[in-house]
C-alpha cells in the first residue's frame, strides 16, 4: 500500500473506545475482531494490509500467539493507518507527510547501474558523480521509495564483482591534466578519514549528506584528470568516502543505495590499486547480505576479498575477514567452521603490531573480536540456549571490559546483546539491568542497526506474567524505538 493512500479503517472505528482501549494496551486480538466487525475487512484484507499470512491473523485473533514484536506492531500501525500515538509510538510517516508533488530526480533508466558500468578508472570516477547527484537532490517521498528498496544478491550481485580480481584497464590520458596538487589531495584524506571515524563511532545518516558532496567534488577532481600519482590517491580518496556512504545509507536502512555505494567503494579501490581497502569493502558487503539472512552469498563475498588481498592484507585485515567468514558458517549452521575459523581470526590478530596497517583496520582488536565472536554466539544461543548463551555473555563481558561507552555503536549493541544473553540464560533481575544501561546506550547513537537490535529485545519483555520492572524496561525500549 503506498504511504498516500487512505487507510482502509474509517474514523469512526478508530474512534470507538474499546478500539482505543485494545490498541492502547497492544491487545490485537481484540483490535482485528473489532476491525473484523466494524471495519468490514476480512482476515485476508488485515494479512495483505499488515504484511501477515492469514494463518498469522488467525492465530492473533484467536489469542494463541500475542503480537510482540516492534516491526510487526509498526506495520500493522502503517497497514491499516492507524495513527502512532493510539499504539504509544510516534507520528508515522503518512501522517505528517505533505501532498505536494513529487518533483523528478533522474527518470528511471537513466541512473548509471555498477553492474553496467565497465572497470575503468573514468567510467567509476563518472559513476560517482551519477550516484551522488542523484542522492543528494533526493526528496522526502524518493528517500521514503529507496528505503524500500532490496539489496541484490546471488549471481546478480557476485558475477559483475568478478572484475576485481582482474587489472584495472589503462585508459589514454588527455593533453591537458589538472592542477591539483598533494596539499589539497592530503586535505582530501584527512577529511574523509575524518567522515569514517566519525561515522565508525556515532552510526546513522546524519552527515550522509556531507559525505555525499565531498564524494562528488572528488569525482569532479577526477574528471579533470590529474597527474597519475595525484589521480591515484584520489581514486583512493573515493573509496574512503564511498566505503563510509555505504555504511550511512545502511545504518539508515537504504538497504540498495548502500549497495551501490559499496560496489562504487570497490571499483574506486581496484582504479586506485588499493587492494586491501577493497577486501575491507567486500567484508562491509558480506556483513551486509549476514543481516539480510544471505550468509552463502556472504561467505563467497569474503573468499574474493580473501583471493583478493592474500598477498597485500596484513594481519589485523586477515582477522577481520576471518571473522566475517566465521559469522557466514555460524549462519549456515557450521559450529565447527565457526569455531576454527574463529581461532584462525585470533592466532592472525596477534601477529598484528601497532601502527603497521592503514588507519580504518585498527579499530579491529582484541574487543573488536570478543564483540564479534559474543554475537555469533548470541545467534547460535537463540536456538540452543542452553550451550551457546554463556559463553556468548563471557565474550561480550570482556568487549565490554576492552571498550567503555566511548566505542559509541559498538559499545550499544555490546549491550543489547549481553541484555539478550541474560534474558535466553533466564537471569531475569541481570537483564532488566542490562536491558536499561543498553536503552542508555542506544539514545547515543543514531543507528538504525543499533535500534533494530533494540527491538529484538522487545518479544522477551512482553507476557501476562512479566514483572513491573520488565514493564518499565519495556517502556523504556518502546518509547524509544517510537521516536
Amino acid at each position: 500500500m503506498a504511504a498516500t493512500t487512505p487507510g482502509p479503517l474509517a474514523p469512526d472505528v478508530l474512534d470507538r473506545e474499546d478500539m482505543r482501549r485494545a490498541l492502547a494496551e497492544h491487545d490485537f486480538a481484540a483490535a482485528f475482531a473489532l476491525v473484523k466487525k466494524y471495519g468490514g475487512l476480512s482476515q485476508n484484507r488485515i494479512a495483505i494490509a499488515c504484511q501477515l499470512t492469514p494463518a498469522k491473523v488467525s492465530t492473533i485473533i484467536s489469542g494463541t500467539q500475542r503480537v510482540t514484536s516492534f516491526d510487526v506492531i509498526c506495520r500493522i500501525a502503517d497497514g491499516l493507518r492507524i495513527p502512532g500515538a493510539l499504539l504509544g509510538l510516534a507520528p508515522r510517516s503518512w501522517e505528517v507527510e505533505k501532498q505536494a508533488p513529487s518533483r523528478s530526480v533522474e527518470p528511471a533508466g537513466e541512473r548509471p547501474g555498477t553492474q553496467e558500468t565497465p572497470w575503468r578508472p573514468d567510467a567509476t570516477a563518472n559513476l560517482a558523480a551519477h550516484l551522488t547527484r542523484s542522492d543528494l537532490l533526493m526528496d522526502r517521498r524518493e528517500a521514503t521509495r529507496a528505503l524500500a528498496g532490496v539489496a541484490l544478491a546471488g549471481a546478480a550481485l557476485l558475477d559483475d564483482l568478478e572484475g576485481w580480481l582482474q587489472p584495472a584497464a589503462a585508459v589514454q590520458p588527455p593533453a591537458r591534466r589538472g592542477r591539483l596538487g598533494a596539499e589539497e589531495v592530503e586535505e582530501l584524506e584527512v577529511t574523509a578519514r575524518a567522515f569514517r571515524n566519525g561515522d565508525h563511532k556515532f552510526g546513522g545518516g546524519l552527515r550522509r549528506k556531507a559525505v555525499l558532496g565531498q564524494l562528488n567534488e572528488v569525482a569532479g577532481y577526477l574528471d579533470e584528470h590529474q597527474k597519475p600519482e595525484i589521480e591515484r590517491r584520489l581514486h583512493r580518496v573515493m573509496a574512503q568516502l564511498a566505503g563510509t556512504a555505504a555504511t550511512m545509507a545502511w545504518d539508515s536502512g537504504l538497504q540498495r543505495r548502500a549497495q551501490e555505494y559499496y560496489r562504487l567503494a570497490l571499483r574506486s579501490s581496484h582504479a586506485g590499486g588499493d587492494t586491501v581497502f577493497g577486501a575491507n569493502v567486500l567484508a562491509g558487503m558480506a556483513r551486509q547480505m549476514l543481516y539480510s539472512d544471505r550468509p552463502q552469498d556472504a561467505l563467497e563475498l569474503i573468499r574474493l576479498a580473501q583471493d583478493g588481498s592474500r598477498t597485500t592484507a596484513g594481519p589485523r585485515v586477515r582477522a577481520m575477514l576471518h571473522t566475517r567468514e566465521a559469522w557466514a558458517y555460524a549462519a549456515l549452521g557450521r559450529v565447527s567452521a565457526f569455531r576454527r575459523v574463529t581461532g584462525q581470526a585470533a592466532e592472525a590478530l596477534g601477529a598484528a603490531e601497532r601502527g603497521k596497517e592503514p588507519y580504518w583496520i585498527t579499530y579491529f582488536n582484541e574487543a573488536e573480536l570478543a564483540g564479534v565472536t559474543g554475537g555469533r554466539l548470541l545467534d547460535l544461543a537463540r536456538h540452543d540456549p542452553s550451550q551457546y548463551a554463556a559463553d556468548a555473555a563471557g565474550e561480550i563481558r570482556d568487549a565490554l571490559a576492552r571498550r567503555g561507552p566511548e566505542a559509541g555503536r559498538s559499545h550499544a549493541l555490546d549491550r543489547i546483546g549481553l541484555a539478550e544473553c541474560q534474558f535466553l540464560i533466564g537471569d531475569v533481575k541481570g537483564a532488566v539491568e542490562q536491558a536499561h544501561h543498553a536503552v542508555d546506550a542506544a539514545t547515543h547513537t543514531r543507528s538504525r542497526r543499533v535500534r533494530a537490535q533494540l527491538g529484538n529485545l522487545y518479544p522477551y519483555t512482553v507476557g501476562h506474567g512479566a514483572s513491573r520492572a520488565v514493564g518499565e524496561v519495556r517502556t523504556r525500549i518502546r518509547d524509544l524505538l517510537s521516536n
